[in-house]
């Protein structure tokens, strides 16, 4: 399987870019989002890239970040969610703002992307909100298994999975901090709101 690739800008298209690879041109789809900033021809990329073999078809997808691969890769386990679809989420915004709308269960905000109906929205959200990478979305910062405990702990208290994350990561300096001393953190900011 191709990883990745890293080249130059060949051309851009409507929705790919071609990359030479020193005289290898190689075609990647990728989110509009990240055609707009890429650059112009000649200039140096880098594509961290998902191989979708079909019957009739060998496509490449492209995208500049792991996190934004990821996410790609995780709307495609969605059913009903295929390559067009995901690309239209990762043209809508950043991934943080997509894994936000999903932990919040933000169906509204889903279904604003060209394509996703209102039941694509609450599908996309009930297979994926528990399948989420250790993301907090109000610290945008990665989790540890401290935190991953702290939310379970939350969540068993009878918190929602956004409320339990959005809290966690309004607590500062947790890194040092045991699960207990987390949830008992979280639990005052949450008393606060």
């Amino acid at each position: 399987m191709i990883a990745g690739l890293r080249g130059q800008i060949g051309r851009l298209e409507v929705a790919a870019v071609v990359v030479d690879l020193h005289g290898f041109m190689l075609r990647v789809q990728t989110s509009t989002r990240v055609l707009a900033n890429l650059g112009a021809t000649g200039d140096p990329i880098e594509l961290m890239t998902h191989l979708a073999v079909r019957e009739d078809a060998m496509t490449l997808y492209g995208f500049p970040t792991q996190a934004e691969l990821d996410l790609f890769e995780l709307l495609l386990t969605v059913s009903g969610v295929g390559p067009k679809v995901a690309l239209a989420l990762l043209s809508f915004g950043q991934p943080s703002s997509l894994y936000e709308a999903i932990a919040n269960e933000d169906t509204v905000l889903l279904s604003k992307v060209p394509g996703i109906g209102k039941k694509t929205a609450e599908q996309i959200v009930f297979h994926l909100r528990r399948k989420l990478p250790d993301f907090v979305p109000a610290g945008n910062s990665p989790t540890d298994d401290a935190d991953r405990e702290a939310v379970v702990a939350l969540e068993a208290l009878g918190y929602t999975l956004a409320e339990a994350r959005s809290a966690l990561a309004a607590v500062e300096q947790r890194g040092g901090m045991s699960v207990e001393e987390r949830v008992y953190n979280a639990l005052q900011r949450l008393a606060k709101s």
